[in-house]
């Protein structure tokens, strides 16, 4: 950690040690105890702290708000590396996710929750802006499908250790949380002392921007942080409340989630590089307004279980196709950009997230089904946006109506 080297000169040194290395590792140990948590949340808080509709909301609401405050990343940035920094946030989420079960009232989850959230969304913010960074245009799209089933295949481990020994070895909620968070921080530990510092040659821009031309960027930023809460807080709790799943049973639909990530991400990253960020944002939305209509029909019309469980899984498997919008702010950005637009964008999609759970809570209180009719039409509305996007993104063509505009570079 305490050596630097430039990206340049990364090929002298052993692949191991090499960046794309560094970002697979953190995508394996985030997901292991951020996944982990969100398995066992929903049964966690009804069977210890009779959450209804209302306390979820209002727990999602609190976890939000770190992400609503990731612009703080530009100030952060201005006294630590980008890459300590991400680090330091997936520590702490490791941390935080291990001592889950230790207090099991509303203001102990609030706190835990408020602390793991720091840790996820400053992390998350850190990584995208070093994985565009650090990833070539051209092999972005492959390389990020990659690091989704990373991701996936390390949940998937961690979930089948889970379904297969949550009951006969009478696991409890505490022994799963401990494990999980201490696998984030024992591989954290170890990217700290194992990889060098990573030099960019492109100094990051370290102020607040907000740049016209990235204006449609922005939007669909927005809309997917308003859309995704409903798929992440109501799609998981339905299973739950409505058909009363147990920790076994919603474990094994995350494992069904994974394995479908594993085998179709690097195939979106291949879609991606060969038809485009307009064509597969406008293939997600089109699906995910069609599983968000079927949500609705669930509770409308009493379809069963094993059609929600499928929907839960072609959801999650749509919402994989998102790193198309990194790729897409990856060509039209200038490079000093990316650090500081990465925690503007993060903000924004997290505009809506904070207030919006704890009135859908409330909603979903008197309707369900009108929570996911919602759903689907915000992805109409993402829909529209993304056929905003030209064929071949580049800076000074953002939009398919700034095609041969001049952009000065900043």
């Amino acid at each position: 950690m305490f050596e630097s080297v430039s990206l340049n000169d990364v090929d002298h040194l052993p692949r191991w040690r090499r960046p794309v290395v560094l970002l697979i590792l953190m995508s394996i140990a985030m997901p292991v105890a951020f996944a982990t948590w969100s398995a066992l949340l929903n049964n966690f808080v009804i069977e210890v702290a009779d959450f209804t509709g209302k306390e979820i909301g209002l727990l999602h609401s609190v976890r939000e708000i770190p992400g609503f405050l990731a612009v703080g990343v530009i100030a952060l940035i201005m006294f630590i590396r980008e890459q300590v920094l991400g680090l330091i946030a997936l520590l702490l989420l490791g941390a935080a996710t291990a001592v889950t079960a230790w207090y099991p009232s509303l203001g102990g989850i609030l706190t835990i929750t408020m602390l793991s959230s720091i840790g996820f969304h400053y992390y998350e913010t850190v990584n995208q802006s070093l994985q565009l960074q650090w990833i070539d245009k051209g092999r972005a799209p492959q390389v990020l499908g990659w690091l989704v089933a990373a991701g996936s295949a390390a949940s998937l481990v961690a979930y089948s250790i889970l379904v297969l020994t949550w009951g006969p070895l009478g696991l409890t909620y505490n022994i799963v949380y401990m494990i999980a968070g201490g696998f984030t921080v024992l591989v954290t530990l170890f990217c700290i002392v194992a990889f060098p510092q990573f030099e960019t040659p492109h100094p990051q821009v370290k102020k607040f921007i907000l740049r016209r031309r990235y204006w449609l960027y922005y939007l669909l930023q927005f809309m997917a942080g308003a859309r995704r809460q409903i798929f992440v807080v109501f799609a998981a709790f339905m299973m739950v409340e409505l058909f009363g799943f147990e920790v076994h049973e919603v474990t094994g639909l995350f494992l069904l989630n994974f394995v479908a990530n594993m085998v179709f991400a690097p195939l979106m990253g291949k879609a991606v590089g060969k038809w485009g960020e307009r064509r597969a944002l406008a293939f997600e939305y089109v699906g995910l307004i069609g599983v968000f209509l079927a949500y609705g029909g669930i509770y409308y019309f009493g379809w069963g279980v094993v059609l929600a469980a499928a929907l839960y899984v072609i959801d999650h498997l749509f919402f994989a196709l998102a790193f198309a919008l990194k790729t897409y702010f990856q060509k039209i950005a200038d490079p000093g950009d990316i650090a500081p637009t990465a925690a503007v964008a993060f903000t924004i999609n997290h505009i809506a997230a904070v207030g919006l759970p704890t009135v859908l809570g409330i909603l979903w209180v008197a309707s369900p089904a009108a929570v996911f009719l919602l759903a689907a039409g915000m992805a109409s509305v993402s829909l529209m946006l993304a056929l905003m996007i030209p064929r071949h993104p580049e800076p000074g063509h953002e939009t398919v109506f700034s095609r041969g505009r001049h952009v000065a570079r900043a």
